[in-house]
């Protein structure tokens, strides 16, 4: 058994893992109760589990926990509270870029990653980092203009 410590929504945590391969999905849904991050497909294709590590999208699903060690991890439920949202969070809401929301996660995920880096991204930025996110819904031009608003843009 290895202990792993990092940082998971800014606070220090650390994790007893009898297996290092252990998906970071895993512990964070089912040792931390994080229940933002979904299992979608479990091969990192469709980004339902995405979290931010080090401040770069990550797909949690196929990132093993013992490569962690150290680095900063944020989840959906590190952004904002239902009281006070992130800026991304709140786009989305006020957009209803969701229809059944399981999706939601990674693209709220990679939204907020995206613009911690580029403050005021095109939309062809916008769409590039979502475009590995899937959404079977079809809400994707909510999510495109859910983007842009939080950016402080606008679409066209």
């Amino acid at each position: 058994m290895a202990a792993i410590s990092f940082k998971v929504n800014g606070s220090a945590k650390t994790l007893d893992v009898r297996d290092p391969e252990k998906p970071l999905l895993y512990a964070l849904r089912n040792e931390l109760g994080l229940k933002g991050p979904k299992f979608g497909c479990g091969l990192g294709q469709c980004g339902a589990c995405t979290v931010i590590v080090n401040g770069e999208p990550v797909r949690s699903c196929t990132m093993p926990v013992a490569s962690l060690a150290g680095k900063d991890i944020t989840t959906i439920e590190g952004l904002g509270s239902p009281e006070k949202p992130h800026k991304v969070q709140a786009a989305f809401i006020e957009e209803q870029a969701a229809q059944c929301g399981y999706c939601t996660n990674g693209m709220v995920m990679a939204t907020a990653a995206l613009l911690q880096k580029v403050s005021k991204p095109t939309e062809q930025q916008v769409r590039d980092a979502l475009a590995a996110n899937l959404c079977r819904c079809g809400t994707h031009d909510r999510i495109i203009t859910a983007a842009m608003r939080a950016s402080g843009g606008t679409r066209g």
